[in-house]
């Protein structure tokens, strides 16, 4: 179940992106809403978990974790964030070294949800919710005369099933370290949420806009929070 859910997720961030692709400013909300979910989950739920523990060097894995996303970001451009610059749209393709990105970053993410049977884990659900926005530039960029052709579908299809890999694989490891790549992933959480947070606005005035989406994306995070602890 969580599986489908984790390609459903991509699926329907991808059709968001086929429709409204050209709304630059539902794409923005959509990503800041995203975000505030997203280090309200980490600070909420996944660091609370990670730092349960008696490994009292757990820290230096959630600092790895905000390394790797830079170093990834070098590939991706940001992708994560919603940004994408148009410059290879000629080609009607995704640069390789942006999909390896994107699919380490997904792929990592699936890991941690090894053996996990709550489908309303407050991890999962940030996953879920991070998904949309990434998966919505992805389908705004794929979509050609509002279809998408068969490498589109490939393209999608590589990225939908990086999560659900990642989790196959890690009910292989050892549940001992499920902690370490939690970490990890909760770097690179607090890395993609904090940069589309606080990124600069223009002339650096204040968005109401933006603050209202990231107080819902925070709100919605503490619901899930209640629902899940009860």
């Amino acid at each position: 179940m969580i599986i489908i859910l984790l390609i459903l997720s991509v699926l329907a961030g991808v059709f968001l992106g086929k429709f409204f692709g050209e709304k630059q400013k539902f794409a923005k909300n959509l990503l800041i809403l995203s975000a505030g979910f997203l280090i309200t989950i980490c600070l909420n739920d996944v660091f609370p978990e990670v730092y349960s523990g008696d490994n009292h060097n757990i820290g230096i894995f959630v600092i790895i974790g905000v390394l790797l996303q830079m170093l990834l970001e070098n590939l991706t451009k940001g992708f994560e964030h919603g940004h994408f610059h148009h410059h290879h749209e000629e080609k009607n393709i995704l640069p390789v070294a942006l999909m390896i990105g994107m699919f380490i970053h997904a792929f990592l993410e699936g890991i941690p949800l090894a053996n996990e049977k709550n489908i309303f884990s407050p991890y999962l659900m940030g996953i879920l919710f991070h998904n949309l926005p990434i998966s919505f530039v992805l389908g705004a960029f794929l979509v050609q005369k509002d279809k998408f052709t068969t490498s589109s579908w490939l393209v999608i299809a590589f990225f939908a099933v990086a999560s659900p890999l990642g989790l196959l694989l890690g009910n292989y490891f050892n549940p001992d370290y499920k902690v370490y790549f939690l970490a990890l992933v909760g770097g690179i959480f607090l890395h993609i949420s904090s940069v589309i947070i606080f990124e600069s606005n223009k002339n650096h005035n204040i968005d109401w806009m933006k603050i209202l989406m990231v107080i819902c994306g925070i709100s919605l995070a503490l619901v899930g929070h209640l629902f899940h602890s009860h």
